[in-house]
């Protein structure tokens, strides 16, 4: 173990383009404001700060839940990169924070526009509005958003430490034992909360509610796989940057190979709920259901609509399908880069097309606002890999991950 590298040491350029990307954010951000924060109440410039935020909040905090999912199942095999999935989930606790201002500004802030049951009025004249007021409002909102933000981060902290306490603490058999359950049981309750929020109430009020109107019960698990697979995309692009600096020694082709077969699995897993999400709503032909697609399937949104199903899951499964091209490092990061845009844009059309169904305001500032928030979880990441070392040596389980084989 002496000769490995234990610690990173944030590159120079690392820090430029981390600092560069947050700078193009942070501009963009200005510019929006003063090019759209006026007009249409501001729609255009919140819209835009909804989709980021949510999106890069989420793929960041799937690297929590592949963290907790793997210790649930006793999945040694990720120890030798488990702590990027944990630098990762850091970056929880900026766009956290960063996401909760911009979602109080919107309910506080009388956004409307966003949130059409914001207006009260609208609201009592609404037969479907006034049915779901116990749950659309304010205050259900903000408790809900708290805790669910809250304890992602207090829960993502508590796992870290759990897996850091040991890292100068060789262990017993019997303490090893003890650690594992320990791991396994805070595991367990990251899990169910995370099943309450990411997988079930928390899509429905930040994003489904954009349009009261509409409703499916395979929302939250459609936004789930999606960023998901956007989030297994990212840790595999920060294993393959370690790798190439000479980092993470033991974790090799094995676990590259897992990981590009996680991103296949679960973009097949999208495209099930989105074939079956589609197919239902199609095929029943309701006119409260067919809203949601009638201007992605037939209107302005259309090449996006088709370009989204081509990117994740046409060529993830063209080029995931061979085994070799999940171990070849050149195709996995063009692959990880890929469906990454690919599931950005998969949110862009969750929130643009009901605010302007009859054109598509994709531009510059959306892809600046985009831009400062990959910055900042470079940032982030590469600050929290600095902090502790690469490699989580008393595992019990370590052994297991180094033997890896698929």
């Amino acid at each position: 173990m002496s000769s490995v590298k234990e610690h990173f040491e944030i590159p120079g350029r690392y820090k430029q383009w981390s600092f560069g990307l947050i700078g193009v954010g942070v501009l963009s951000l200005i510019i929006g404001f003063i090019l759209y924060g006026g007009t249409d109440h501001g729609t255009r410039f919140w819209a835009s700060l909804l989709q980021n935020s949510v999106y890069f909040l989420l793929i960041t905090n799937a690297a929590m839940f592949f963290f907790a999912a793997t210790t649930l199942a006793y999945g040694g095999w990720t120890l030798t990169f488990r702590r990027v999935s944990e630098a990762i989930s850091v970056s929880v606790i900026p766009i956290g924070i960063i996401t909760f201002l911009i979602l109080m500004a919107l309910v506080f802030g009388g956004k409307t526009t966003i949130y059409e049951w914001l207006d009260k009025d609208l609201v009592k004249n609404d037969a479907v509005l006034n049915g779901k007021k116990g749950f659309l409002n304010p205050t259900f909102f903000t408790v809900w958003t708290t805790l669910s933000i809250g304890l992602w981060i207090l829960l993502g902290r508590k796992m870290r430490s759990l897996s850091q306490e040991i890292d100068n603490t060789p262990l017993t058999i019997e303490e090893g034992k003890k650690y594992i359950f320990k791991n396994t049981v805070w595991a367990a309750i990251y899990i169910v909360w995370f099943a309450l929020t990411v997988a079930s109430v928390t899509p429905w009020l930040w994003l489904m509610s954009i349009n009261a109107h509409w409703f499916s019960t395979m929302y939250s698990w459609y936004t789930f796989a999606s960023s998901f697979v956007a989030g297994i995309a990212l840790m595999t692009l920060f294993v393959i940057y370690l790798k190439n600096k000479g980092y993470l020694e033991y974790t090799n082709e094995e676990h590259l190979h897992d990981l590009g077969k996680f991103q296949f699995a679960f973009s097949i897993f999208w495209t099930y709920l989105w074939f079956a999400q589609f197919m239902l709503i199609w095929y029943a032909n309701i006119s409260e259901e067919t809203i949601y697609f009638k201007s992605r399937f037939e209107g302005a949104y259309q090449g996006i609509f088709y370009l989204n199903l081509v990117i994740n899951f046409v060529c993830p499964l063209l080029i995931y399908m061979k085994a070799s091209s999940k171990r070849n490092y050149a195709t996995v990061t063009f692959m990880s880069v890929l469906l990454i845009f690919g599931h950005w844009l998969d949110f862009f059309q969750m929130v643009f097309p009901y605010h302007y169904p009859d054109h598509v305001p994709l531009n510059l500032f959306d892809f600046g606002v985009a831009l400062g928030f990959v910055g900042l979880i470079m940032w982030q990441t590469g600050l929290a890999l600095s902090k502790v070392p690469l490699l989580a040596k008393n595992h019990p389980f370590l052994k297991e991950s180094i033997i890896h084989h698929t």
